[in-house]
């Protein structure tokens, strides 16, 4: 009975052109953005023929189940074109009632401006940063690589699909195009194929004016398949590239498709004017005249949508997959529970457990240690326990100390491994891993500096946009790492990144903040972290077993005294100093309460009257910080100070550094000694 069906709704698309196809998607997408008035027009009007091609004769999804884990991905790079997307999924047989199409562009609706993780069935990444949905893209497919090599067995292939992405000449003028596609070829990702919407316009008009690349020639240069000058409205030469394309298993693919943006307007189409604004009613109603098109707005026959239905190809994909998945528990049920455990994202049920005993173990060993090789050893602890770990970093593997004993480098030929040499390419390696964890299956972490983090600072936007488990190692964290100079040593850095909503950040002060702040990391499922270490060495700071438990709130008291009359208050490797500060006051008859602030964000998400018991009103605080003093000011109120950086740093050994911009025990005693006066 399916497969009577089956040849029923290709009968249909035998007797729809695919021209009537393709056009649904271009008169759904200029009427949404007429309606909204707003919106870009052009790019869906030209990409329709290929995507009416990729989305009927080979995208091998389920609308009915769009979580389902071994379907092919498809991300809009080139997001501003959304409604070219959000045409194909109500089309095809997503959750995207015309309805939500008639409110493109309004508050709530599914259908946002530019294609929004999470708000809309179907949408696999939010994309609109040029150039950053390619490098999603390139980590989805790599996650499908390494995936594959860690549970496909010889006679059953249980992940097995294809990433398509659509692109634009704008996201190729962006540099992370180049870090990413450079890296693609270079790890023989077969199963990638972009799409090139070589228009030659962008916003500003005809891009021969600042665009000309030689484009094939230049992903040639980077390992890629190129299959050029495939015209872009003739669904014929767009499938056979596409056949071509998947034939190549070893190399990415990029199919130069030449297009019309705005294709079939009368007099706009080929121009600047199609890309971001509405066409105006006048120009629609030329263009359905001269592409036949005599339904109104919104409305779609019965007989093409049936033929644009993928709910019945879906299934029969699905379920020719759930058979295999039987197979597969059957063949290797602890491979099968283990790959099911993280999909969803699940830690092993002994974590609990596993944590709290190894916070005990490493608060017992008290060992004065850099925090950058705190994290390694954490890594060494953790690694073996968490295979999902996929760890990399920005060629700065031995000064980052991102690679643990168990960690194996991924190669084009050899992708059974768990680590990433990503190369100078901070900001691809961000947004790939972004592409990591939103395919599933892996708990990416990446390593660079932490001044370096300014290169990669939209793509942790993403993931924190986007609520991604991704993991971003920073180490050499302040003027301490010395004589490589103020281009090398975060200033303003951490403050930079605590402003970002929905990031979380620690910068642990000792081994055992370190172990928390890992254990924190890995266990967020709802956005990403970012972990800040030292490249000096820390002293161990002494906790009884409440203070050690206190740690995971974010803030906590270090060492306390009856009835303060000053607060202390530091971060990461300020503490030791702090706490020698706090001994001097002490022993002056001051009365001094230490309290350590590895996250500030996780401190501010607990009960006031917690925060208050910690940091309780009319007391003056001093914080301690080696960035800028700016961020401090409402925790220290009007009667605290910040010893801070409020300017870039110096070449010099750390100790003089510390010693010159005010980090020392006499300094802080001078400033305690100016408020309790």
């Amino acid at each position: 009975m399916l497969k009577s069906l089956q040849v029923l709704v290709w009968i249909g698309v035998i007797m729809i052109s695919r021209k009537q196809l393709a056009n649904a998607i271009r008169f759904l997408s200029m009427d949404a953005v007429q309606q909204a008035n707003s919106g870009h027009p052009g790019m869906p009007m030209g990409m329709a023929d290929i995507a009416e091609v990729l989305w009927n004769d080979f995208l091998r999804h389920n609308p009915l189940n769009p979580k389902w884990l071994n379907r092919d991905r498809f991300v809009l790079s080139n997001g501003h074109g959304s409604m070219l997307h959000y045409s194909l999924l109500h089309l095809s047989g997503y959750d995207l009632p015309i309805e939500q199409l008639k409110q493109f562009r309004q508050l709530h609706s599914q259908t946002p401006g530019h294609p929004e993780y999470g708000y809309t069935a179907g949408v696999e990444t939010t994309t609109g940063p040029l150039g950053q949905g390619l490098a999603n893209a390139v980590g989805m497919a790599l996650a499908e690589k390494i995936l594959a090599s860690h549970f496909n067995q010889p006679t059953i292939e249980i992940i097995d699909h294809h990433t398509y992405v659509f692109l634009g000449d704008g996201c190729l003028m962006e540099g992370i195009s180049h870090e990413v596609c450079s890296l693609a070829g270079t790890l023989g990702l077969g199963k990638l194929i972009a799409f090139w919407d070589d228009n030659g316009i962008s916003i500003d008009g005809d891009v021969q004016g600042w665009f000309t690349d030689n484009t094939p020639k230049r992903f040639e240069s980077y390992g890629w398949q190129v299959i050029s000058a495939v015209d872009g409205h003739n669904p014929d030469s767009i499938k056979q590239a596409i056949v071509q394309a998947r034939a190549n298993t070893s190399q990415p693919t990029l199919i130069c498709c030449k297009t019309t943006i705005g294709f079939g307007a009368p007099t706009k189409a080929g121009s600047e004017s199609t890309h971001g604004a509405p066409l105006g009613a006048d120009e629609i109603a030329g263009t359905r005249k001269a592409l036949g098109w005599e339904y109104p707005a919104f409305e779609i026959p019965s007989d093409i949508k049936q033929a644009w239905s993928a709910n019945e190809r879906g299934q029969k994909y699905e379920a020719e997959w759930q058979h295999n998945l039987a197979r597969y528990e059957k063949e290797v049920p602890e491979l099968a529970k283990e790959l099911q455990r993280r999909i969803k994202g699940d830690l092993p049920a002994s974590w609990p457990e596993f944590a709290k005993n190894w916070l005990t173990e490493v608060n017992a060993q008290a060992a004065t240690i850099a925090s950058r090789k705190a994290s390694q050893d954490a890594l060494n602890k953790v690694g073996p326990v968490l295979p999902e770990l996929l760890g990399g970093s920005a060629d700065l593997a031995g000064s980052n100390l991102t690679m643990w004993k168990g960690s194996k480098p991924i190669s084009a030929k050899d992708a059974n491994g768990n680590y990433i040499y990503y190369g100078v390419r901070e900001f691809g390696m961000s947004a790939i891993a972004n592409g990591l964890a939103l395919h599933g299956g892996f708990i990416p972490y990446s390593g660079t500096f932490l001044v370096f983090s300014d290169y990669a600072r939209n793509a942790l936007r993403m993931a924190a946009l986007m609520k991604q488990r991704n993991i971003f190692v920073y180490t050499h964290d302040s003027i301490g790492l010395g004589e490589d100079g103020p281009t090398h040593q975060p200033v303003e850095h951490l403050a930079s990144l605590r402003l970002i909503p929905n990031m979380s950040l620690w910068r642990p002060c000792d081994a055992v903040e370190t172990v928390v702040a890992w254990a924190a990391a890995i266990e967020r499922t709802n956005g990403p972290s970012c972990l800040i270490f030292s490249r000096q060495n820390l002293p161990h700071q002494i906790r009884d077993e409440k203070t050690l438990q206190n740690i995971r709130k974010g803030g906590y008291i270090l060492k306390d005294c009856d009835s303060p009359e000053l607060i202390l208050l530091a971060t990461g490797s300020e503490m030791d100093l702090t706490m020698k500060a706090a001994a001097a006051l002490s022993e002056q008859k001051r009365r001094v309460r230490v309290v350590s602030m590895p996250s500030t964000d996780v401190f501010m998400a607990q009960d006031k009257a917690y925060r208050l018991q910690v940091l309780p009103k009319g007391l003056p605080v001093i914080a301690i910080e080696a960035g800028v003093s700016h961020y401090w000011r409402a925790f220290v109120g009007d009667k605290g100070a910040v010893i801070g950086m409020d300017s870039f740093g110096e070449s010099a050994p750390a100790s003089d550094l510390f010693e010159y911009f005010g980090f020392s025990v006499k300094h802080v005693l001078e400033v305690a000694h100016t408020l309790l006066a």
